[in-house]
């Protein structure tokens, strides 16, 4: 078992630096897309598109069964400022594999790839099924959005991101308001005009000084954080308008929808959200999920960063190798020993899975 699970892990990362040359923006994963199904194509794995999501399904499903996925995200963000390398041609190591989505998520894509294969034609208590994701980094329409209405057969899922393999329980959602302060124009030696400047600097000491009184047990407190203001035409203009930007991670005490109407009731300027989608989540205190991570004695904790995971209406918890305080980053890596670590902690948790179905 073990010389098979070191194969896997030599092919996860013979693909992991194939993948990490082949350019993947979100909207964008095409070359991501006919790599990987030309790669099951090659092991006569038969697989699905919408868009540019790929869906794989062991041969035997079965819809008597119930479903668990397994899913990770084949975008990337655009390169950092910073790269001492191409980002697309990273260097060679032999124990670590560099390049742009190494980390996120391109490590938890192949480990759980790889994973599915080796599951592939045995008959487990569940279903399993591999779908690896577009459009993750930016919430795009064309990727597990897309997917909501197509997966309402899956009962629960993983979702691969890197967080040491240690399991997310528990995970903030993401609401992002644009504020607009208006006013009126003027000349500024003439103290003529309303400054909307001022008025929005009101807005943001005010929204600093918010506290959300409901706090969850398991995320704790609402974050909120200004992170970007805009006014002003030129020195000797009084601005009309003034815009600036709200980062808030909501936790499951409150909508997305009661925080924009507690914030509006309170500020001047108009709030608008992006989106009111991008829901916290939290796996069920007694789902055979978390039955399966105390019985393998796993690490959990709550994370403050978002994923694909606020898009599923079934139970799941959010584990993969690699660390989340490397994404996004110049010279991102991951170790190679980390992607042994993601396929032998993925295979271990769906045979204790598979065990738990057998004894109830």
């Amino acid at each position: 078992m073990k010389q098979l699970q070191n194969k896997y892990v030599d092919e996860a990362t013979a693909m992991l630096r194939k993948l990490v040359s082949l350019q993947s923006f979100s909207g964008e994963e095409d070359l991501r897309v006919d790599y990987l199904t030309n790669y099951f194509s090659e092991r006569n794995v038969e697989t699905e598109h919408i868009g540019n999501n790929i869906i794989v399904k062991q041969p035997h499903f079965n819809s008597e069964k119930p479903t668990f996925m397994l899913n990770s995200h084949i975008d990337t963000v655009r390169p950092a400022k910073g790269y001492t390398f191409d980002p697309f041609n990273a260097p060679l190591s032999e124990t670590h594999v560099y390049g742009l989505g190494s980390n996120d998520a391109g490590a938890s894509v192949v480990s759980l790839l790889h994973t599915f294969l080796h599951f592939y034609n045995e008959e487990l208590p569940f279903n399993l099924l591999l779908v690896l994701s577009a459009e993750e980094e930016n919430s795009g329409v064309n990727g597990m959005r897309r997917l909501e209405s197509e997966l309402n057969y899956v009962d629960f899922a993983i979702v691969g991101e890197p967080t040491g393999m240690r399991a997310a329980i528990a995970e903030r959602g993401l609401l992002v308001i644009d504020g607009e302060a208006k006013g009126k124009s003027g000349h500024a030696a003439r103290n003529e005009g309303v400054n909307a400047l001022y008025i929005a600097l009101e807005d943001i000491k005010t929204l600093q000084s918010v506290k959300f009184s409901k706090i969850s047990p398991s995320m704790g407190e609402v974050k909120l954080t200004v992170t970007q203001i805009n006014a002003g035409t030129q020195h000797n203009v009084v601005p009309d308008s003034c815009t600036f930007v709200v980062d808030i991670r909501p936790t499951d005490c409150y909508t997305n929808t009661e925080i924009m109407e507690q914030l509006q009731a309170i500020t001047k300027s108009e709030l608008k959200a992006r989106s009111l989608t991008n829901k916290s989540s939290g796996t069920p205190q007694d789902h055979i999920l978390m039955n399966c991570l105390n019985r393998l004695q796993t690490e959990k904790y709550v994370s403050p960063t978002t994923s694909d995971w606020m898009r599923l209406t079934c139970p799941a918890i959010k584990m993969g190798p690699g660390e989340s305080e490397r994404s996004h980053q110049s010279d991102e890596y991951v170790f190679i020993k980390e992607l042994e670590q993601g396929v032998d902690g993925y295979i271990e948790f769906i045979n204790e899975l598979g065990a738990i179905y057998k004894e109830s």
